[in-house]
């Protein structure tokens, strides 16, 4: 009598219309959703709230203490159940050290078809989960669970910070220089990747850069001439930086020569590797980035590439910017560089590259 076989579980890629933070909503409809829904009273303890899109929210408990709160989970970008689960918890922990909060623990969100998901399967992702929370010292308390058609995955994180050492998105100051912690191109791969036109080395960067903890992110918010923070996330850097520039009220020229990006990233653009949420960011914010007239294809497309678990984007004031660029680099963060400047506006605040 023969035994009967088991079907392969599918991809874990292949049971999500999108991955990583590319499953974000384009912020040209966000806008739109939240501009119908009503204003309330705001406590004199909010510090942070949804004001400037800010990447956590932070409440005043006493004069040294604030929580930091934040939630963030998505679809597959990888179909490695255990590097899925790190991929996922990196990135909502990220948004802590974002405010120059350090975390103390997470609650996880998780979403699976378990008629199709095996138990293991579901299990290493919640452990590479638990994994990425251990290497930020954190535990993770608790959390949700719940059956759902496409695979789901992310984490509640909390932090504590100091009110005097919080830095929001929306803080910049003309004259400042705007620092890149993390290279780009992570959305453009997740596209080979589906396509299976990623190779091995690819795939290591990929998985290195998207699993690295945004850790200098407390000790960069001591410094005073740090103004403002955030973090690369599903908007792309032409997104998140507009953030910046529209809380300052200012312009920021941003050198394209000077932005790291990962080797093989921009010959996979040209190949056709592009994520659609990539040209949705664009259709959102297109409109307020001056570019030049012979800038590349392949170049835009990066420029709005939603990044999973992407860099901390600083704005500090010059003399300050070698220090920064110390804190990154003991923190392993080598390819961190000075990548544009806030400048005053002219007419309306615009991202300008040259």
């Amino acid at each position: 009598m023969t035994a009967p076989t088991t079907a392969p579980e599918p991809r874990l890629t292949s049971l999500s219309h999108g991955g990583g933070c590319g499953c974000k909503i384009a912020p040209g409809v966000l806008s739109g959703i939240l501009r119908g829904t009503p204003s309330l009273p705001i406590p004199k303890d909010l510090l942070v709230g949804i004001e400037t899109s800010d990447d956590a929210a932070v409440y005043r408990l006493n004069d040294h203490q604030a929580l930091v709160a934040t939630t963030d989970f998505f679809m597959p970008i990888v179909d490695d159940p255990d590097h899925f689960g790190r991929i996922a918890a990196t990135n909502a922990i990220s948004d802590v050290y974002a405010m120059g909060g350090t975390p103390i623990m997470a609650l996880a969100l998780v979403g699976m078809p378990i008629n199709v998901l095996s138990v293991e399967t579901i299990g290493k992702i919640l452990s590479g989960g638990a994994a990425a929370c251990a290497a930020a010292g954190i535990p993770v308390a608790g959390g949700h669970t719940i059956d759902s058609v496409e695979p789901i995955y992310g984490l509640v994180a909390l932090g504590l910070v100091d009110p005097a050492h919080l830095k929001r998105n929306a803080d910049a100051r003309p004259g400042d220089v705007l620092i890149l912690g993390k290279p780009l191109g992570v959305g453009i791969q997740s596209a080979a990747l589906k396509k299976g036109a990623l190779d091995a080395a690819g795939y290591a960067r990929m998985i290195a850069t998207t699993t690295r903890l945004n850790t200098p992110g407390p000790d960069l918010a001591r410094l005073s001439g740090v103004h403002a923070m955030t973090d690369v996330t599903g908007f792309g850097l032409a997104g998140h930086a507009l953030e910046m520039v529209r809380g300052a009220g200012a312009d920021l020229w941003l050198d394209w020569s000077a932005v790291p990006v990962l080797p093989g990233v921009l010959d996979l653009a040209r190949a056709g590797n592009v994520t659609g949420a990539s040209g949705r960011n664009w259709a959102s914010y297109g409109t307020e980035v001056v570019l030049p007239g012979d800038f590349p294809a392949e170049s835009r497309a990066l420029l709005s590439d939603p990044q999973t678990s992407g860099g901390l984007l600083i704005a500090c004031a010059p003399d300050t910017a070698d220090e920064a660029l110390a804190i990154f680099h003991r923190h392993g963060f080598d390819e961190a560089a000075v990548i544009g400047q806030v400048a005053d506006p002219s007419d309306a605040p615009r991202l300008r590259l040259r």
